[in-house]
Order: structure tokens, then sequence, then C-alpha cells
């Protein structure tokens, strides 16, 4: 029987409410530790503001939204690898560096997405 996680015990509500301050409290570690995490969080909170404020259709705001929303996500998973390969070792060996270089690939390429979904709405509507 293989050994299992005390974490892994809770069911019905409770394990929801855990859930729920577990997601909490990573993203309060992200925030007071991760630079690129608040720099994308900024990024979000002001083009939030200006996707609702801009006159696009609703679904378009959702796609602008959601793309800055795909890049916290991302970070988010990118931090987690960070911190496990961190965890197991300090020192440099070749695949915690290809495990943090393709995280960090990955919010390059959600980043990229990110970028053209903007330019996309944003040329159909103000320069097409």
């Amino acid at each position: 029987m293989q050994p299992v996680s005390k974490f892994k015990s809770k069911s019905g509500l409770k394990r929801i409410f855990s859930a729920f301050f577990y997601s909490v409290a990573g993203l309060k570690t992200a925030w007071s530790q991760e630079h690129a995490f608040r720099q994308e969080g900024a990024l979000f909170v002001c083009g939030t503001i200006a996707a609702l404020l801009m006159p696009v259709l609703l679904i378009e705001k959702l796609m602008l939204v959601g793309v800055l929303l795909l890049v916290l996500i991302v970070e988010l998973i990118n931090s987690a690898i960070e911190a496990v390969v961190d965890r197991v070792s300090l020192e440099y060996h070749p695949l915690s560096k290809n495990a943090k270089d393709i995280g960090s690939a990955a919010v390059l390429l959600t980043c990229v997405l990110a970028a053209a979904t903007w330019l996309t709405i944003l040329a159909e509507h103000f320069y097409l």
C-alpha cells in the first residue's frame, strides 16, 4: 500500500473549504514572493479595467480579460514548478534548468497569445 498524504483525508464540505483557503494562501504567497506574478497581476487589473471600458462585444471583453487571467494561471504553475525544483536542490542540474526553462517558455507563449488576442481585437475595432 502506498503512503497517503494526511491532506487527502478530507471530504465533503470540509474539503471544499480547505481547498479554498489553500488556494487563497497560494495567491498570497505568489503575490508576496513572486515579482513576475505582481507585475502580471498589475497588468491584469489595468487590462481588465480597459477591456470593460472598451466599446467591444461582450464576448470580446471576456476574451481580453480571459487571456490576461490565463497569463496569471500559467505564471502560478510556473512558480509552483520552480518552488518544487528549488525544494529538491538549489544546486545546478540540467534537468532542473530544463524544468524551469520549460515553465518560463509556457509563460512566454501565454503572453504571446494574450498580446495577439489584444492586438487582433483592437485592430478589428479601431484600425480596420
